[in-house]
């Protein structure tokens, strides 16, 4: 039987079953739903071409509800073939495309929940981009997904991926490290390079705040996206070069869980602290509130919330159909 609570789990699974990383993943889950390998396999492929489809189908004409999000992608964009990228072409690109894909959450466009719709962008903009720029082959980036799987479970399970209960450590956080485990695999790490880059990302986000303005999934959580897939990449080069992170990730994940409880009910999705009650925020949610925005945002975020989850990944990478 393949069962895991922890990273370590799975790497001991790794060395007692001979297995990597991702294929403990794979076989856990078809244990788990009772099906073939190639069910497995194509339910997690469609899960990646979803998050492809969905940056292919970027829309810069879209604002959201509130006017606050939307065309910030085309922007980067243009910056970028501009020839004005500081950051390289791939961190150029990674960047780019965690925006269209928050954007694009945020537009209700079709999104794929990795682990939430407010941190959509990272996984995708991470995978697509090594895809296109690495030349990874399309089962090495199945694999990649299985890795994030296995992380973002690993860490539902132990402390949290809901930034309600854990604050944006837990979206954000839980993303970047999903991540940046996937890219250190699609690199070449070992299994102990993979779960190390996990730690790193996600102990570089220990402490986020949730503090979105007018109660939407807008502001600061689009931008954010950017943060965390740019985090994921630098963990996951850290790892690579032979950067341990002195904390194990298992206590990392558990760091985190500890930070969330502790952490101020105002600054875990309420609106009602942080970057929220900003003067400017104020102004924003009373043009919100006038609009009757608010009831657009807590219907929409039922709908999110009751989404069917996949059972390969524990809830933590699902598609959302609007």
């Amino acid at each position: 039987m393949i069962t895991y609570h922890s990273i370590q789990d799975i790497l001991e699974l790794c060395e007692k079953e001979q297995m990597t990383f991702a294929q403990v993943i794979e076989h856990a889950d078809m244990e788990e739903r009772a099906v073939t390998q190639e069910a497995s396999y194509a339910k997690m492929q469609s899960m990646y071409e979803a998050m492809r489809h969905a940056d292919e189908t970027y829309d810069a004409k879209l604002t959201s509800a509130s006017g606050l999000v939307g065309g910030d992608g085309e922007k980067l964009r243009a910056y970028n073939e501009a020839g004005k990228n500081l950051c390289g072409d791939f961190l150029g690109l990674v960047m780019e495309k965690a925006i269209k894909m928050a954007e694009g959450n945020a537009c209700m466009r079709r999104i794929v929940a990795a682990p939430t719709a407010g941190s959509c962008g990272v996984i995708p903009a991470v995978f697509l981009t090594a895809q296109e720029k690495l030349a990874c082959s399309e089962e090495q980036m199945v694999a990649a997904m299985y890795i994030s799987a296995g992380v973002g479970a690993v860490i539902a399970e132990n402390a949290s991926i809901a930034g309600a209960s854990g604050g944006c450590q837990a979206e954000i956080g839980s993303a970047s490290a999903m991540a940046a485990a996937g890219l250190c695999f699609l690199q070449g790490g070992t299994n102990e390079m993979i779960a190390n880059a996990a730690a790193l990302a996600l102990k570089n986000m220990l402490g986020l705040a949730c503090d979105p303005v007018c109660g939407l999934v807008e502001v600061p959580c689009v931008k954010r996206n950017v943060a965390g897939a740019v985090n994921a990449v630098s963990a996951a080069q850290l790892s690579l070069a032979g950067i341990k992170s002195a904390i194990p990730v298992d206590e990392v994940i558990d760091a985190m869980r500890r930070i969330g409880n502790e952490m101020s009910p105002d600054i875990k999705e309420t609106g009602q602290g942080g970057l929220a009650t900003t003067p400017t925020a104020i102004q924003i949610a009373t043009t919100c509130k006038e609009n009757q925005l608010y009831l657009v945002y807590f219907s929409s975020f039922f709908r999110t919330a009751s989404a069917g989850t996949s059972p390969i990944t524990k809830g933590t990478i699902q598609v959302n159909n609007r």
